[in-house]
């Protein structure tokens, strides 16, 4: 038999009945594409499915209300909302509280700051606004002009004997001597200055016999005989519980005689120096108003340290049973990592709930706010009123006197 060609072999009629074609193996498969979805597994993938970081800054980011109505009013929740944030490197992060936007204030540029500072140091005099770090330096230091500004100059040098866990003030056993031209440099730069009010403080000096007392009491008369006028509010130490010091302080010529309380009685022995207590603090106010009853005494403490509010009542109490004037509260803030944490920001509304308290139980005035430092702006102008009405009655009755004696004679 002769051979076919190959070709036709393949596609003869008689080769393709010998392998018939399996409709039965072919309507078993179905065929699918690469992109068909099993219904069973979609729920599952999409559960499993990670967030992406895109998302995540959507999500977090301003809402849709926030652009409709970017001025409407915060709740109390939102606004006083504290945020975290996660700063360090991979392996190594961790969750940081962020500083509260009512505790946020601008750094000093202005020029006026510039001059007193400049001023400060051309006299080699000190102040608390810097060695404390006050939140404040920019208020009262940055005003229009300097006959406007407020500072709290600090006498006896920049280094404290004591070492209480709260204050950025350099420490140390032995500071360098005081020195002998402080108090009439000191009376010179404020009668240059032309303030009307000012706050003069002092780093404790243990070291000294005194305490420091006579060099405080020398400054005060020096200002009192350059500007007679100027009005002196005098943020003192304790010395050491040694009462003849605060009457030579008090019999000095100032008008506001201030020693600070800093937190509650429980808390004091955490937060203080062990050398400072809290009856000994307390007494030092009272030793102030008794040797002269026209002294206008102030005190100062701080929130956030986890004092209660039965705490809080227990130090107001016994700071008005000792016919104490003034007193202020204001925001811990952690100075460096070496003090002490804060244990709470307290917010706006709280401090101004103290307010009204401390004015309900008689004080004379009581300026209360995250910012409010001891020596606050706002509480020495309204103090700095008070004094001269009270002079000016002083100067009333004194003149109708001598009326009547003229009268009479």
């Amino acid at each position: 038999m002769a051979s076919l060609p190959r070709s036709r072999c393949l596609f003869s009629p008689s080769a393709l009945q010998v392998i018939p074609r399996s409709r039965t193996q072919a309507s078993s498969c179905a065929r699918s594409f690469a992109t068909t979805i099993d219904p069973s597994q979609s729920s599952t993938s999409q559960s499993a499915k990670p967030r992406t970081s895109f998302s995540d800054k959507l999500n977090a980011g301003p809402s849709f209300n926030d652009f409709v109505s970017p001025n409407a009013p915060l709740s109390p929740a939102e606004a006083y909302e504290i945020k975290t944030a996660t700063v360090g490197p991979e392996g190594r992060k961790k969750t940081i509280t962020r500083l509260p936007e009512w505790l946020k204030t601008p750094i000093p540029v202005n020029s006026n700051y510039k001059k007193i500072k400049q001023d400060l140091r051309g006299l080699n005099l000190h102040t608390v606004c810097e060695e404390a770090k006050c939140p404040n330096i920019s208020d009262c230091w940055g005003g229009s002009n300097k006959s406007a500004a407020t500072a709290t100059i600090m006498l006896m040098g920049d280094t404290c004997t004591r070492g209480c866990r709260f204050c950025s003030v350099k420490t140390s056993k032995a500071p360098p001597p005081l020195d002998p031209h402080e108090p009439e440099n000191t009376a010179e730069a404020l009668k240059r200055w032309g303030l009307g009010y000012v706050v003069l403080t002092s780093v404790d000096r243990d070291d000294l016999a005194d305490g420091g007392a006579r060099h405080f009491a020398e400054t005060i008369m020096k200002i009192k005989q350059k500007a007679p006028q100027m009005l002196v509010e005098a943020l003192t130490g304790d010395y050491a519980g040694d009462m003849e010091m605060v009457k030579l302080v008090a019999l000095s010529g100032l008008d506001v005689y201030a020693h600070n309380i800093e937190t509650v009685e429980a808390l004091t022995p955490s937060v203080r120096d062990r050398r400072a207590k809290f009856r000994q603090s307390l007494d030092v106010l009272k030793m102030a108003k008794e040797t002269r009853p026209e002294l206008v005494t102030k005190t100062s403490i701080m929130l956030g340290l986890g004092e209660t509010e039965e705490q809080l009542w227990h130090a107001l109490k016994e700071l008005r049973k000792n016919n104490v004037d003034v007193v202020t509260f204001g925001q811990y803030m952690r100075p460096t990592k070496r003090h002490m944490a804060v244990h709470e920001y307290v917010t706006p509304d709280v401090f101004e709930l103290w307010r009204q308290r401390a004015l309900d139980m008689g004080f004379l005035y009581c300026a209360s706010g995250p910012l409010v430092r001891s020596s606050y702006k706002a509480g020495e102008a309204f103090i700095e009123n008070v004094l001269k009405k009270r002079a000016a009655k002083r100067n009333e009755m004194v003149g109708s006197q001598m009326v009547e004696e003229s009268k009479t004679a």
